[in-house]
């Protein structure tokens, strides 16, 4: 049974560690733009449950890598995922006007600064990673972009807006979700192995079984929450996705079946980490965590 107390703690020291680092990032700067510099401050600094970054600390700590080698590539996955809301937020996609309690940056800035705030901060990401100098730096760069790009979150995007009004089948709603959100969520968990050892290690491909189970588990979680949380402690506006005609598992399923459906990626999981033996124990309780979450 999960300590949850414990838990939190240890997912509090993470976020403690990975709000340090991003910090870091925007200290000591010549700024060339002072309101350029507000609005990506504004989208990657406003809080946010840093779930990425955890799982490449969790992941990397399981296969024995040090915090500190592990800080790019949690800042880096964090930045990403920093962009993508920033860009998703903007009238043109999702017209969201709430993000973790905040305005979005479109609102607290503008359009046009938002855009420019979600592209550097992409760029960012890139930059931290190549920094580091880690030895396979040409792997988690491999696994970032891939993630990132035509292959991996923008095509999710794409997918997010072509569906809108639409009745897509529950495996073309798997496909579109598996790469807007599970893809980040698998190169969160690659890129803490690949800190830690090579692409040919065992685990590394238990990992990604346990990654595109919670990736997809993560996604029927938010939707489920999207229906049955309140705007206060979501921290952005309850309902928004059946208010824009999204299609979402509810709305395929029902509540009762998602939630099923959830609970058997959890055990797809759970299953995944059976080759790290206990090492994998840190990384079942967060997966419990991530469809137990109420935010």
């Amino acid at each position: 049974m999960t300590d949850v107390a414990s838990l939190e703690r240890r997912l509090a020291e993470h976020r403690t560690r990975i709000e340090g680092v991003l910090e870091a990032l925007f200290h000591d700067r010549n700024e060339v733009s002072t309101r350029l510099e507000a609005a990506m401050r504004h989208g990657v600094l406003g809080g946010g449950k840093r779930l990425r970054p955890i799982l490449v600390y969790v992941t990397g700590r399981a296969l024995g890598a040090a915090p500190d080698a592990l800080d790019a590539p949690a800042a880096a996955v964090e930045l990403i995922h920093a962009y993508s809301l920033v860009h998703d937020d903007l009238p043109a996609m999702d017209d969201d006007d709430l993000r973790r309690g905040n305005p979005t940056v479109h609102k607290a800035f503008d359009d046009a600064t938002a855009i420019l705030a979600g592209d550097a901060l992409q760029t960012l990401a890139f930059e931290v990673l190549a920094r580091s100098s880690h030895p396979r730096l040409g792997a988690l760069v491999r696994s970032l972009t891939e993630a990132s790009g035509r292959d991996g979150m923008a095509a999710g995007q794409a997918l997010d807006l072509n569906a809108v009004g639409a009745q897509p089948s529950v495996d073309a709603l798997v496909e579109m979700h598996r790469h807007k959100t599970g893809a980040l969520i698998r190169a969160a968990v690659r890129m803490g192995a690949l800190t830690a050892v090579a692409e040919t290690d065992a685990r590394v491909a238990a990992l990604d079984r346990y990654a595109a189970a919670i990736g997809l588990a993560f996604q029927i979680h938010d939707d489920i929450l999207d229906i049955t949380g309140d705007t206060a402690t979501l921290g952005k506006t309850s309902g928004a996705d059946a208010a824009r005609e999204k299609p979402t598992y509810p709305a395929l399923l029902g509540l009762d079946a998602s939630r099923r459906k959830a609970k058997g990626l959890l055990d797809e999981a759970l299953e995944a980490l059976a080759p790290l033996g206990e090492n994998g124990s840190p990384l079942a309780e967060l997966a419990r965590y991530m469809i137990e979450r109420d935010h």
